[in-house]
């Protein structure tokens, strides 16, 4: 099992109190398998998706990626078992700005030890950023530079793919093209993909599918 997801809850402080945000959340996910996440603006969706890659803590539960406990670890920790098994594909981007697209796409794989620069020429190439990958990301579209961000998360060859709605700033013919290469390079290398999504169409290109509503999967 690559992932294991068990009785996650997790609440945030407000004026008015504690607002909880998951109950209970329960989920596996095999190497190899697709995965994507629905539900309703507000639902927890991103909220799972920080807890599961460790970016934030759970108040009770435990996430398990191939069989070490993630959850309940120091941040050092779950920093380096993200640096070195874990893909994020951020709704922002979060591209290194002093960087250019080569710089960009090579970060993740240098930071885990595995830079492959034909495994990056290869993935540039077929996200069609071969003749940009000396521009600097303010220079690039918004298409572009979420291509660039998927293929920072796949550069590493990681084990696990973590994607928050990944084509959000595509139109729908770019999205399903994206997606579709997007889980042609997962499956090549092996990996996970968890996928969180507001469209129900996109969400039919995965394996299997889980709805988040109000905190719990329905």
């Amino acid at each position: 099992m690559l992932l294991d997801v068990s009785d996650l809850w997790k609440s945030y402080a407000t004026p008015d109190g504690a607002q909880r945000v998951l109950e209970g959340v329960s989920f596996r996910l095999k190497a190899g398998q697709t995965l994507a996440l629905t539900g309703e603006s507000g639902s927890g969706k991103s909220t799972l998706l920080h807890l599961v890659a460790g970016l934030e803590a759970p108040d009770k539960g435990l996430v398990t990626l191939q069989g070490k406990q993630l959850s309940g670890r120091s941040d050092a920790i779950r920093a380096a078992m993200r640096r070195d098994r874990i893909g994020l594909v951020f709704q922002q981007f979060n591209l290194i700005p002093s960087l250019s697209v080569q710089g960009n796409l090579a970060f993740q794989a240098r930071l885990a030890g595995r830079y492959d620069p034909g495994w990056i020429s290869e993935m540039a190439a077929r996200l069609g950023l071969s003749d940009l990958m000396n521009r600097y990301p303010e220079a690039l579209s918004g298409g572009q530079q979420q291509r660039v961000a998927i293929g920072r998360a796949l550069a590493a060859r990681p084990d696990l793919i973590l994607a928050d709605e990944p084509t959000g700033n595509l139109d729908e013919s770019s999205a399903d093209a994206v997606i579709a290469l997007m889980l042609d390079l997962v499956a090549e290398s092996g990996a996970g993909l968890l996928m969180v999504t507001h469209s129900p169409r996109l969400a039919g290109f995965l394996g299997a599918r889980l709805h988040l509503s109000k905190g719990r999967l329905r």
